[in-house]
C-alpha cells in the first residue's frame, strides 16, 4: 500500500508562482512514475505532468516552460513548480504515483489540491 499526501494548492494571483509537494509512504520502493493530474469544473481530467523514477519527464503543451516537475527518492517526494500562473491553471491537482511489481501495477491517487489562479 501507498499513501499519498498533497500540499502547497491555494489562491494566487495571474503570473504568481506555487509549488505543489506530494509525499509518499508506505511500499515506496515499488513506485515507478509519479506525476500530477488536474480537473477543473465541467473539464475532463487531464494529465499535467509525469516523471519516471529514472527523471524522464513528459508535459501537457499547455504547461510547457511554465511548470516544471521533479521528484526525490530519497524523501519519497514529487514537486510540481508552476510559474507564470494563468486562470485556466485553476482546477484541482491530484498526485499519482505507479506501483510496479514483477506481477502487478496498481495506481494511487492523492486526496487533491485546489489550486486557484484569479485574474
Amino acid at each position: 500500500q501507498v499513501h499519498l499526501v498533497e500540499s502547497g494548492g491555494g489562491l494566487v494571483q495571474a503570473g504568481g508562482s506555487l509549488r505543489l509537494s506530494c509525499a509518499a509512504s508506505g511500499s515506496t520502493f515499488s513506485i515507478n512514475t509519479m506525476g500530477w493530474y488536474r480537473q477543473a469544473p465541467g473539464k475532463q481530467r487531464e494529465l499535467v505532468a509525469a516523471i519516471t523514477r529514472g527523471g524522464s519527464t513528459n508535459y501537457a503543451d499547455s504547461v510547457k516552460g511554465r511548470f516544471t516537475i521533479s521528484r526525490d527518492n530519497a524523501k519519497n517526494t514529487v514537486y510540481l513548480q508552476m510559474n507564470s500562473l494563468k486562470a485556466e491553471d485553476t482546477a484541482v491537482y491530484y498526485c499519482h504515483a505507479d506501483l510496479v511489481t514483477g506481477s502487478s501495477a496498481v495506481r494511487y491517487w492523492g486526496q487533491g489540491t485546489q489550486v486557484t489562479v484569479s485574474s
